[in-house]
Parts: C-alpha cells; structure tokens; sequence
C-alpha cells in the first residue's frame, strides 16, 4: 500500500498567486519570475490572460475584418499554448509521483478531470471574478446594472471556494495513491499542417 504524501501545493494558496496577478497583469507586462509548479501553473495563466483580452477585442463592433482576422490566429495560437500548459502542469505532478514513488493501485477509480485541468478553471475563474467585479465598480452604470454584477459575483465567489475545495480534495487523493493521475491530451488538429484538412490541401496544392 502506498504511503499518503501531502500534495506540491494548496489551491488557497495558488488562488491568491492568481488573484494577484490578474491585478497586477491589468497594470504591467503579464509575466512572471515563478519555477517549478508555480511557474507551469502562471504561464497556464498568463496565456488565459492574453486569450481573454484578445476575445474580448473580437466582439468590438467597431474592429476592421483585417483586425479580426488578426485576432483569430491570436485566438488560435494562445489556445493551444494553454492547452499545452495544462499538460504541462499534469506532467509536472506525474513526475513528482513518480520521485515520491507514489502509484495508485491498478484498481483506484480515475477522475474525470486532471489537477491542470482544474487549475485552468480556477485561472479563468479569477480572470471572470476581477472583471466582474469592474462592473460592480462602474461608476457609469445604473444601479440595476450594479445588483445584476454583485449578484453574478456572488456566485462566482461560491465557485471559487467550491473548485479551490474539490481540487484539493483531487490532490490529496492523488498523492494519497487513492486515484491515478492519467493526462487527458488534447490532440488539438487545427494547428498542425499535417492534420488540418484546408492547411496540408493547400499546401499540395501549392508544390
């Protein structure tokens, strides 16, 4: 039987990097000087920082198609790289398993979604709690606007506590050997010249 082992971190903690950088990423360049799991967890981050501005630009009703098309590929190329963080995050946690000599039996039920995957929610989370309270600050807005936001925000802070709470309860099962950490991969096609249809068709067509 596996020896329980306390997990790399605790979300609170992590919920409060986030946090932070969301304000501090509205007012400076988004980066960051973190290593190791914290560092794969900010650049999960950052890159919904960057994604979340940029869609946020493709819905302006004013923007040229030029602009937009511009975003796209922005839109695109951001998505993958979070993707690509998510399984990095995983993968960190699968090779401090693997140091720890932590393996769960052949028999323990796997989750539905991995600790990255989880930590990509809360990162999203904390980027939908900064701008909604915004609204709630706004002072251009009517006051039934106001109550709509706080009571949106409301919401969004019991899903915080909610995800923080069950995303530690996944790791301590995880680094209990209670449940095995399998990596979803997302096998993204869309950007890869060799799977999109349109790109390697005109591609040929092009030799």
């Amino acid at each position: 039987m596996t020896k329980p082992s306390l997990p790399p971190a605790d979300l609170a903690t992590i919920d409060v990097l986030l946090s932070h950088l969301v304000d501090h990423w509205h007012r400076f360049e988004p980066d960051h000087s973190e290593e190791g799991l914290r560092g794969r967890i900010c650049d999960l981050h950052r890159y919904n920082f960057l994604l979340w501005h940029e869609e946020d630009v493709a819905r302006a009703p004013n923007v040229s198609d030029g602009r937009i098309a511009q975003v796209k590929r922005a839109i695109d190329r951001y998505n993958q790289l979070r993707n690509d963080c998510i399984e990095k995050v995983d993968d960190w946690l699968i090779a401090e398993l693997a140091d720890r000599g932590i393996v769960a039996a052949p028999s323990a039920p796997a989750a539905t979604e991995t600790p990255g995957a989880a930590i990509d929610r809360l990162s999203i989370l904390e980027l939908r709690r900064y701008h909604m309270q915004e609204q709630v600050e706004r002072k251009d807005a009517t006051p039934e606007h106001i109550e709509k936001a706080a009571g949106r925000l409301a919401i969004l802070d019991l899903q915080q506590q909610h995800l923080i709470d069950s995303t530690d309860r996944l790791l301590t099962e995880i680094f209990a050997g209670e449940r095995p950490l399998r990596v979803f991969r997302q096998m993204k096609m869309y950007n890869d010249p060799t799977m999109n249809p349109y790109l390697y068709k005109a591609a040929a067509k092009a030799a």
